[in-house]
């Protein structure tokens, strides 16, 4: 059977009512009824020693009886609830504060008073009833002329112990009553939170992300707790939008050019494109072909992340030199657009600390970028500078530019502006974000600047190599 934090808590609460009561019961009573019955008998003694010391003092006459000592005993016997006798030397009874005794004498007093001030017990059944008793000596100039014997019945040591039980018990009950009230607020603060949180883990898991019944406002550990799960859940829907948009996307690029090299072929089996046009449409097969190459090693390269970024291959190489090939191959594309390019090298050579093979695939998708939103007869602006330990490298374009509300939405992937989407019919929306990637691996930092209708300019930062830093001479 499933026990819950509140069944736990509950068991818990009882056990301490139970274990605190058979404590009480079993250990503080006896303590209790121990304590009551040495004060009863100290205050025994204390007024045994009172009397005894004033009859010594005036000498009175105990064997001869000539002091009446019994209106003064009764009295004092009446007010303390104690009886109260007084005996020759030799233990024979003088008086007493009742009016009627068992027996004359009482014989060997000091056997019963042996190991401390006071007694329990009926003194071998001279006592009706158990009772505690003291004994004090009446002595004077070093002579003992009696004795005086207190007594009073054990029940009293029973009612006091009960009343002071009864206090105990009453104090047990408010620690109880509290301890419960703590018992009721973790229930409204902790536990009912926290089945909420529960329940709402459930749904999230079954992948209800817009699940809307975890309402938990307080400013406690609870309250964060449930923030961050409403965060999750919106990360969570954000992340499923995302894929199923990114499937959608993906399906889409995939399908166009599938279509085309399907209707093509399917044209050139059934007679429709005539064996005379095949080379051109052979071209535009091999054509769609590549765009299919080109976009699956774009999905390959978004997923060959290890959780840390890309798995990099680093190695020293001449940014400057990199920067030249790369330009070379966009020739054709540039000649076509009579774009010019603007190169400048802020020094003949950076040497830097990166994976080459990836940095050459950032320029690459940059400058393709920058070519396919450029006007005809424009300038493309390529800068190669340094500032202490970084290489900026800046690709600047004068086209259609980028609206400013999809500034922070270019790095996503598949992701086209809407005004992009007339000159970019053979884009993927893959080429920033493997930049993006790329960079970020390389713990650099991509920042992009960009006004619609002026122009875009991005910019990427790269790590000199140790052996380009220059060390700094102190004057």
């Amino acid at each position: 059977m499933k026990q819950s934090i509140y069944f736990k808590l509950f068991l818990g609460y009882v056990s301490f009512a139970v274990i605190t009561l058979l404590l009480i019961t079993t250990f503080l009573e006896p303590k209790v009824y121990d304590y009551n019955e040495r004060k009863i008998g100290n205050q025994l003694y204390k007024q045994a020693y009172s009397l005894s010391q004033r009859y010594g003092k005036y000498h009175y006459d105990i064997v001869n009886n000539n002091y009446n000592y019994a209106n003064e005993i009764t009295t004092l016997a009446y007010a303390t609830d104690s009886i109260i006798w007084i005996t020759d030397s030799n233990g024979r009874i003088v008086s007493s504060s009742e009016n009627y005794f068992s027996q004359d004498n009482i014989e060997g007093l000091g056997e019963y008073f042996g190991h401390g001030y006071y007694t329990v017990g009926t003194l071998d059944n001279f006592l009706s009833n158990e009772c505690i008793s003291v004994v004090a000596p009446i002595v004077n100039d070093f002579t003992t002329y009696g004795y005086i014997l207190i007594s009073k019945q054990t029940c009293y040591v029973e009612t006091d112990t009960i009343y002071a039980m009864n206090n105990i018990y009453f104090v047990a009950a408010l620690i109880l009553s509290f301890s419960l009230i703590i018992v009721i607020v973790f229930t409204i603060t902790v536990y009912i939170p926290l089945k909420k949180i529960t329940r709402a883990s459930k749904e999230l898991a079954k992948g209800n992300f817009d699940y809307d019944g975890l309402k938990i406002k307080t400013n406690d550990e609870m309250g964060l707790l449930a923030a961050n799960m409403n965060y999750m859940a919106g990360e969570f829907k954000t992340i499923d939008d995302k894929q199923r948009k990114f499937i959608s996307n993906c399906s889409h690029d995939f399908r166009s050019p599938l279509t085309s090299i399907k209707g093509y072929l399917e044209a050139m089996l059934d007679g429709t494109i005539p064996p005379e046009k095949y080379d051109k449409y052979l071209n535009i097969l091999l054509s769609e072909a590549e765009r299919l190459n080109r976009l699956t090693s774009s999905l390959l390269t978004l997923n060959t992340g290890n959780g840390k970024g890309l798995n990099l291959d680093m190695s020293e190489f001449d940014i400057v030199t990199v920067v030249r090939s790369s330009l070379l191959s966009f020739e054709g594309q540039c000649n076509r657009k009579k774009i010019t390019l603007d190169v400048t090298f802020g020094a003949k050579s950076y040497m830097v600390m990166a994976d080459q093979v990836k940095i050459q695939q950032v320029l690459y998708n940059l400058i393709d970028n920058a070519i396919k939103f450029s006007h005809a007869n424009s300038t493309i602006t390529i800068n190669v500078l340094d500032k202490n330990e970084l290489v900026f490298v800046s690709i600047k374009d004068a086209g259609i530019g980028i609206p400013r509300e999809s500034l922070n939405k270019i790095w996503d992937r598949f992701y086209k502006t809407d005004i992009s989407r007339g000159k970019d019919k053979t884009g993927s929306g893959l080429g920033l974000s493997i930049a993006k990637e790329i960079i970020t691996s390389h713990n650099e930092n991509i920042n992009v600047i960009s006004t619609e209708g002026v122009g875009t300019e991005f910019i990427f930062t790269l790590h000199k190599s140790k052996k380009n830093i220059l060390p700094i001479i102190p004057s």
